[in-house]
Parts: structure tokens; C-alpha cells; sequence
């Protein structure tokens, strides 16, 4: 199953339909007594062997029926939100142990997967959190997950919010998001233009993949924290070591004075 599980980013991308679309999106979090009990029951509370014990998450574990079934028996889309991605790790850790970036602030966590980061920003004060991803299926599980941290769940969409006009989001989080080409070009224009366009604050967490480190967006990426990852996540993900987060800068650094939003 871990194999499976290595893939699913990949069959994820195509899934996604990467045009533009309306800004008007639908806000409304599936729920499904079924469903919600299906997810229950075939997934683990899991609180250690990441990088942030504080949060509770259902997640796939060795425990679990389908770590080890074959992948045509689950009954829904690739079940990517039940995998906690070392990018996503690192930015909830980064938000945990710096409450002011998300303190007061309308966070948008664009492909929420099992939505940590979004219950790190709601953990630390955000005003607002939007959590998005194209699987209703996955908001459900950040639902489910924001309830088991003592939280209300949180505006969810499930709109393709790439290419669009996603509004005035005071910070964007990204984890784990840059692991095909040709998404990652498209992360790149849209950031830009929420950057540009409404002065967002972006944050993006990645464990060092290839697609993210031959992004022509490097100049503008500063890089805030490095964090290695505990000993099972590096062997659930082949070797990968450490993982990092990055703040997108305004401009260039090579063009600008000071390294700030």
C-alpha cells in the first residue's frame, strides 16, 4: 500500500482541471452519515510520529484494512487526505510555533488534503479559515479532523480554485502542492497573481521535490524554516530527510531592499 500511496498525488493531477474558472465558489462541506462513518472506520487517530503532536488527525496506519488492500476496493477518489504529506507537516509545524503569522488573520489553505494546516492557523487565531480541496470527500475529513481538535469546521470549498480569483485572503498556505510539473506552473502564475492582485502572504511547505526546485518562482521565495522529518515519515517517503517552509516574496530578492510581503 505504500506504493499506492506514493502515487497519489500523481493520479490526483488528473483529477484536476487546470483552467480558469468562476470566483464564485460553492462553500458548503459535504456531509454524509456514511461516509463519515466509513472514514471513522477505516482510519486511525494519530497524534505522534509527525512533526505536530498537538494535532489529531485520522489518517491511514499499518493498522488500517486499506494500508494494505488493493487500491480498486476504495469505494472514493484517491484517498491522498489520508496521507500526512511532509510538506504539510513542516507548515503546521511553522504555524504552531509562530502564532502571530496567522493570528487574526482569513487564511485560505489551498488543497487541504486532511487540513492540518488549516487547524494550525485555527489553532493559533485565524479569523477565518477557508479550507479547499477538489474532493468533497477530503473536506469531510477536514471536518471530521477540526472536530476531533475541539474546533468548529471551517468554510469549505471544493471548487478548482486555481486560475481563478480566489478573493482577499490575508495568507495562503500551500503543502506538499508542487509535485507535478505542470501543476506547479500553474501554482506559480496564480500565486503571482494573488500576490500581486490582493497582497496575499504565501506560505509553502515542501520537502525538497524536483518540480518545486526548478521553479522559475525560486527567486522570489524566501526560506523561513527547515525541519527534519522523524524517522517513520522518511521511510514512508523514501528517504526524504527534511522538509521546509517558504515565504513568496513581492519581488525578487535579488531586486529587493527588504524581504517582506
Amino acid at each position: 500500500m505504500l506504493k499506492v500511496l506514493s502515487a497519489l498525488r500523481l493520479s490526483y493531477l488528473n483529477s484536476l482541471k487546470l483552467t480558469a474558472r468562476r470566483s464564485n465558489f460553492s462553500t458548503e462541506c459535504l456531509y454524509d452519515e456514511s461516509i463519515t462513518k466509513f472514514i471513522s472506520e477505516n482510519t486511525e487517530i494519530v497524534v505522534d510520529h509527525n512533526l505536530t503532536p498537538e494535532i489529531k488527525l485520522r489518517l491511514f496506519t499499518p493498522n488500517c484494512r486499506f494500508w494494505f488492500e488493493r487500491p480498486e476496493f476504495w469505494p472514493f477518489e484517491d484517498p491522498y487526505w489520508a496521507i500526512y504529506w511532509p510538506g504539510g507537516q513542516a507548515l503546521s509545524r511553522y504555524l504552531l510555533d509562530n502564532p502571530g503569522v496567522s493570528l487574526g488573520k482569513s487564511v485560505l489553505d489551498l488543497g487541504c488534503g486532511c487540513g492540518a494546516s488549516a487547524i494550525a492557523a485555527k489553532l493559533c487565531g485565524a479569523n477565518r479559515v477557508v479550507a479547499n480541496d477538489i474532493d468533497s470527500v477530503a473536506t469531510l475529513a477536514t471536518c471530521m479532523n477540526f472536530k476531533l481538535n475541539g474546533l468548529e469546521s471551517p468554510v469549505c470549498v471544493t471548487d478548482d480554485m486555481i486560475g481563478s480569483d480566489p478573493g482577499n485572503f490575508d495568507l495562503i498556505l500551500l503543502g506538499d502542492m508542487f509535485y507535478d510539473e505542470a501543476l506547479s506552473y500553474n501554482l506559480h502564475t496564480w500565486l503571482e497573481d494573488c500576490i500581486k492582485t490582493h497582497k496575499s502572504q504565501v506560505l509553502i511547505g515542501d520537502p525538497g521535490r524536483a518540480q518545486f526546485e526548478e521553479l522559475a518562482f525560486q527567486s522570489r521565495l524566501k526560506k523561513l524554516a527547515q525541519f527534519e522529518l522523524p524517522k517513520p515519515v522518511r521511510e514512508e517517503n523514501y528517504g526524504l530527510n527534511c522538509s521546509s517552509v517558504w515565504a513568496a516574496l513581492c519581488k525578487p530578492r535579488h531586486l529587493s531592499g527588504h524581504e517582506s510581503f
